[in-house]
């Protein structure tokens, strides 16, 4: 071996390198499943919870491992495992396509964003299908989140209610569950009286710490400095017209289309699409009304290379228009060329990394703090601590009032517009 080679070679192993607390976590973490065949790897954002899961998996020895990820993340963990090269198979997959693979034969299942399994009263889709895999292969079973639990406690009981050996595998269903470990109240929705099951004890918690790692970016040594910049728009007239008329009659019929809002969630969600300068219709079609917002950014942030969030589908149709050949929506194509990426925002906080951008660029913003506190951390890495954050609100627009909440870790309820209704 030549020195180039040598070099090379010296290279790739320190990319493979894990970092002090990885190694202290995989031999915690191997301990733990091989006491209990399940492991809650709750590492935080940018602190490596994938390549540590794969770590874990290595110790273990295993021949064929699945791990079950969104889409967009599927190519990170593969070059994960290209580069840490270990003595077993791994097939990566995201949970809407698990039902093209055999549910027998896994030795290790990890299930990257878990939380995402944390639906109730009731398991979600994708909870039941991971319940058919762990039952015909009866595997070491390792969960991966950064925010197990973002909205509640209760969401704890699906995310594990498959695993045969989990701490609440006494209980038969979610009802049974939450008699002991949540305080169920009374909420009123569309003029009845439901079950809340949103208030569940620190109990669950605690009933996990066995089976639980829990590392955060502080303990990782990371000092996140993101700072957060609000820019306001001054919308077309037009708009801010359609606005107050729908807040007063709740129905606007134009000659081929109609906008109802005959509820109140209705109007919520018609007025928030609205101060970005888009709707979508009864009949189910949506346009663009407003191209304010995607002016502005392309103006304000040109020459740098951003990732802009939105949320309705007609806001990135809005982008597209405005930004042409300049914007892109996959993740490979934003690392290699120069060009902006778009990306939904509850798709988009989860799993991937903006690292190679400039800026984040909040074309509107999610009613749930969990997409808050997930998505504007997605430039962060271990050598990238500083990060510029910018949420384009439209002027006496509704996005103020959901930023207020989200960053008081409260997602923006009914009960928000309601009382914010009338400054509006």
């Amino acid at each position: 071996m030549d020195r180039v080679q040598e070099k090379e070679y010296a290279n790739l192993i320190a990319m493979i390198e894990f970092r002090d607390y990885q190694t202290e976590i995989i031999g915690k973490g191997t301990e733990i499943i091989r006491t209990h065949r399940f492991l809650y790897l709750a590492m935080e954002v940018r602190t490596g919870k994938t390549l540590t899961s794969l770590g874990i998996c290595q110790e273990l020895k295993p021949k064929k491992v699945l791990f079950i990820t969104k889409k967009k993340a599927i190519s990170s963990i593969e070059n994960d495992y290209n580069l840490l090269n270990p003595n077993f198979e791994l097939t990566v997959i995201n949970y809407e396509s698990l039902h093209k693979l055999s549910r027998k034969g896994w030795d290790v299942i990890i299930a990257d964003e878990a939380h995402g399994m944390g639906a109730f009263p009731k398991p979600s889709g994708r909870a039941k299908r991971f319940k058919e895999f762990v039952f015909h292969s009866n595997p070491y079973i390792i969960l991966l989140s950064g925010t197990p639990t973002p909205e509640a406690y209760s969401q704890m009981y699906h995310q594990v209610y498959s695993i045969p050996n989990n701490p609440f595998r006494v209980f038969k269903n979610f009802y049974q569950f939450a008699h002991q470990y949540v305080s169920v109240t009374k909420l009123k929705v569309g003029g009845m009286y439901i079950n809340d099951y949103s208030r569940g004890s620190e109990k669950i918690i605690e009933a996990m710490k066995p089976y639980t790692i829990r590392f955060s970016q502080k303990d990782a040594g990371f000092v996140v400095d993101t700072q957060e910049h609000v820019l306001e728009v001054e919308m077309e007239k037009e708009t801010s017209k359609i606005i107050k008329k729908l807040k007063k009659d709740l129905v606007i019929e134009g000659e081929s289309e109609v906008i109802l809002a005959d509820t109140s969630v209705k109007l919520m969600t018609k007025v928030h699409q609205l101060c970005s300068g888009t709707i979508k219709f009864e009949s189910g079609n949506s346009m663009v009304l407003d191209y304010s917002k995607a002016h502005f950014i392309k103006e304000k942030f040109a020459g740098k290379k951003i990732g802009i969030f939105y949320k309705f589908k007609e806001e990135l149709n809005a982008i597209k228009n405005v930004f042409g050949e300049d914007i892109c929506q996959d993740l490979e194509c934003f690392n290699t060329t120069d060009k902006n990426i778009a990306l939904q925002i509850v798709s988009g906080r989860e799993g991937i990394s903006l690292r190679e951008a400039d800026a984040l660029v909040y074309y509107n913003i999610d009613f749930s703090a969990t997409s808050y506190w997930q998505s504007r951390d997605r430039m962060t890495t271990k050598d990238r601590l500083k990060n510029d954050v910018y949420w384009v609100f439209s002027k006496g627009g509704i996005e103020k009032d959901i930023y207020k909440a989200v960053i008081k870790k409260k997602d923006y309820t009914l009960k928000h517009f309601k009382r914010d209704l009338l400054t509006l």
